[in-house]
């Protein structure tokens, strides 16, 4: 017979045991689970107390008992007592009270564990509780009556406590036990969720045990990588426990019964996020119906609203909500009612493509065809289209468009809800600005006279639109920098959350809408629908995982918990669940038929090593963290840790070691030689600035003269004042380089062997376009070093001169 249980399972633990006559249980992560990560972050919810002077007492309390009576279990007391070594009695009851409270008030009744203990009782099988525990049998017995109520803890006959007999199960407590049970050991089970205590602690006395696995070994690892996340997330706040994850009892009881990797991501990552959305909508209706009366109507934007929907539809199908397709483009659109407005949106967009531009001014499509290959293609095409676009015969033409654009988009919401003056407008979309919102909201309210509120997951707005909105993971609770690292990553929350259908462009007279098709390809779109049908398992399954004896306000710990989840998500994605959005692309949404993958790692691997961590900091990627999957923890967590703080980092605070790379430079009249400084990037490439003019100078890079092997990995040319650039962008205004090799064999691909000190690698500089200053940008991995280099000659430049050359 096995000799473990998986969580859900635990109902019908007495299922082909018809001789045993007790039910033995551990109690911490086995009867009474926490909302947090691990036992000990319940510690920052102690008032006047930190984590660590908890954890030291403790330490310093076992200690004692160990040199003074040769075991290693202590009391509550006994540990308050090293915490507060000068305090009185009355103080120190004080301090344990405060513990027992924090207790009670983070702890619930694993469900399956208590639909156990009923189904022993109806067998007339008694129940004991044995536990490796600070506390005795009347206060475990009394938490367990607060935690998880007084049924419960009534059909519990007997509590056994570690401090009790100052032993713990692991050093033969069960012996003691089987003394005051008076029982054949073999008529007993017990479970436990310590395979060392419960199962080899417990075993070797002959009474049956099992062992409760409470996760997988990936299950174990993302709650801890959550956990990580969560620290650097969230302040420790006095008084709110650490680490908040009151999902892990519903990941326990459902996340082993399912096989499908995405429908697995759904249920386990998907799941606690909008779950916790869900609540928070559902209490900020209720205050917005209680503030203005009327009728709060939930609806939801489509595309990236669906999942949202979905998910309401399974928590409460009695209250509705409708799927509204304003998309960004059609929201523009309908806002293009004045001249104002018009120029507001040319002057936020003149850095797009002009071909983008006109086709969100509605121009006829023959109309900007002609405007656009009219246009100048020299340094005055800029000027030139502004012309053309605040032309006033245009401005008009654009205005009379956007007022029939509006008219069209407000028929949709009247098909979709028909609002009556006074109600509310609830739009509910993935966020993160809130953009749709910020072009509809006058249009909804001056149309219906109603009230709009935006409630967003999460919203970090670019300026202050003055627009009723509100976030779940928005600025009432954190810092911008916070924010923006998670809206950084938005795109792949967009691709789960989205229906599988094209962007809406425009609508029938009647509301109807008219969508582009739909560039996603089929393959996504199955994997997408298996990833949402894992969210709403969640939510039809979590509430069956917890029983609470006292009631809390959960909104706080689910918020922290989900933006912990998405956090781990964004930032250190796992590679299983790589392997589940691998082939997504990303739809741009913007009216154009723009898609791109949503992560490649080849990029940023390319990126690392030409630039190193810097790369990173101006990287405009759609989904980062998951191309820097392989390149190892650090990287991620620097990226992190770089875009949580919001860290003002340079290029020359990731040098921390320079190779003086000896050099030739000629221009076909004169030749000088020198060296140029060469940094690191990552995983052992160096990046060699080398500066050739306005493309006059031919560059002999003498790599013989320190290595025997080299590794070259890139050789471009690019602008001087792009090097220098903060927002780095791999591939842009970049050309190739065509090498030749004087004394080098190319052994494999970019690996050089050097036959002799006088070997190198001579590079022409690329054709003259303009007077701007070149550079060659070279990035090379030492491998074997020359073991008598030649002395290198004078310095020709630094590092620092090549740059501003």
């Amino acid at each position: 017979m096995t000799d473990f249980i998986l969580p859900h399972a635990m109902p019908s633990a007495l299922d082909g045991r018809a001789n045993v006559k007790l039910l033995s249980l551990d109690c911490f992560d086995t009867l009474l689970w926490r909302d947090s990560h691990a036992p000990i972050d319940i510690f920052d919810a102690l008032p006047g107390v930190n984590v660590l002077q908890r954890r030291w007492a403790e330490s310093r309390a076992r200690t004692a008992v160990l040199v003074q009576h040769r075991h290693k279990e202590v009391t509550i007391e006994q540990i308050y007592r090293e915490l507060y070594p000068n305090a009185r009695k009355a103080e120190i009851a004080a301090a344990v009270a405060r513990e027992l409270d924090a207790e009670a008030q983070h702890c619930f009744a694993f469900q399956p564990t208590v639909e156990l203990i009923r189904e022993a009782k109806r067998r007339g099988v008694g129940v004991i509780i044995v536990s490796d525990t600070y506390l005795d049998p009347a206060q475990l017995r009394d938490l367990i009556a607060r935690a998880a109520g007084a049924e419960v803890a009534g059909m519990i006959d007997t509590v056994f406590c570690s401090s009790t007999y100052r032993k713990a199960k692991s050093d033969g407590l069960y012996e003691d036990v089987l003394k005051a049970l008076k029982c054949a050991p073999d008529t007993i089970l017990h479970i436990g969720d310590n395979e060392k205590a419960d199962v080899g602690g417990v075993a070797r006395f002959g009474v049956q045990t099992l062992h409760l696995k409470q996760f997988t070994e990936a299950t174990e690892q993302r709650l801890r990588l959550e956990s990580s996340v969560s620290a650097m997330l969230h302040p420790r706040l006095s008084g709110a426990i650490a680490a908040q994850q009151p999902h892990r009892a519903a990941l326990a009881a459902g996340e082993p019964q399912i096989a499908d990797p995405a429908e697995a991501l759904g249920f386990s990552v998907m799941g606690p996020v909008f779950h916790t959305y869900e609540r928070w909508l559902q209490q900020e209706a209720e205050a917005l119906q209680a503030e203005r009366g009327g009728t709060v109507h939930w609806l939801f934007m489509m595309r990236d609203g669906l999942l949202p929907m979905r998910v309401h539809q399974t928590a409460q199908p009695e209250n509705p909500g409708y799927a509204v397709e304003i998309s960004r483009f059609t929201a523009i659109a309908a806002s293009l009612t004045d001249a104002e407005t018009i120029e507001r949106y040319v002057q936020f967009e003149i850095g797009s493509d002009p071909e983008k531009i006109v086709h969100q001014l509605l121009l006829p499509r023959n109309e900007a065809r002609v405007l656009l290959n009219g246009l100048p293609k020299d340094r005055t095409r800029l000027p030139a289209f502004l012309n053309e676009i605040r032309h006033p015969q245009r401005v008009k033409q654009i205005i009379k468009a956007g007022n029939g654009f509006a008219d069209r988009l407000t028929e949709h919401v009247r098909a979709a809800v028909n609002p009556q003056p006074g109600d509310t407008l609830m739009l509910i979309d993935l966020g993160y600005n809130g953009s749709v919102q910020n072009h509809v909201d006058a249009l909804l309210r001056e149309r219906f006279g109603v009230h709009v509120a935006g409630r967003y997951l999460m919203l970090r707005e670019q300026f202050r639109s003055g627009c009723d909105k509100k976030g779940l993971i928005g600025e009432e609770n954190y810092d911008c920098h916070t924010l923006e690292s998670i809206a950084t990553n938005v795109a792949v929350l967009e691709q789960i959350c989205t229906a599988a259908q094209g962007s809406t462009v425009d609508f029938e007279a009647d509301g109807t809408p008219i969508r582009k098709a739909n560039s996603i390809k089929g393959r996504q779109s199955a994997v997408r629908e298996r990833i949402q049908e894992g969210t709403l398992r969640f939510e039809r399954e979590q509430a069956a995982a917890r029983l609470r004896g006292t009631a809390i306000d959960e909104m706080p710990l689910w918020r922290q918990a989900a933006t912990a989840v998405l956090g781990r998500l964004m930032f250190l994605p796992l590679a299983h669940e790589l392997a589940v959005l691998a082939e997504f692309e990303h739809d741009i949404n913007e009216g154009v038929d723009d898609t791109v993958a949503l992560f490649d790692p080849a990029i940023a691997r390319s990126g690392l090593r030409q630039r190193g961590l810097f790369y990173m900091k101006g990287s405009e990627r759609m989904y980062l963290p998951a191309e820097l999957h392989g390149e190892g923890m650090p990287v991620k967590l620097a990226l992190l840790a770089q875009k949580r703080f919001g860290l003002p980092f340079k290029y020359a605070d990731f040098v921390d070691s320079t190779i003086s790379l000896p050099v030739i430079v000629a221009d076909g009249t004169n030749v000088s030689t020198g060296n140029v400084t060469a940094t690191p990037t990552h995983d052992g490439y160096y990046l060699a600035p080398i500066p050739i003019g306005d493309c006059r100078f031919s560059v002999g890079v003498q790599f013989g003269q320190l290595f025997d092997w080299v590794q070259v990995e890139s050789a471009v040319f690019m602008p001087v004042e792009r090097f220098l650039s903060d927002m780095q962008r791999p591939g842009h205004d970049e050309r190739a380089a065509a090498p030749s090799l004087e004394g080098m064999q190319q052994v494999a691909p970019n690996l050089f062997h050097c036959a002799d000190e006088f070997a190198f690698m001579m590079v022409p500089p690329p054709p003259r376009t303009d007077d701007r200053p070149m550079m060659l940008a070279l990035v090379f991995r030492p491998i074997a070093q020359r073991q008598a280099a030649a002395q290198p000659a004078a310095s020709l430049l630094s590092s620092t001169q090549a740059a501003n050359a």
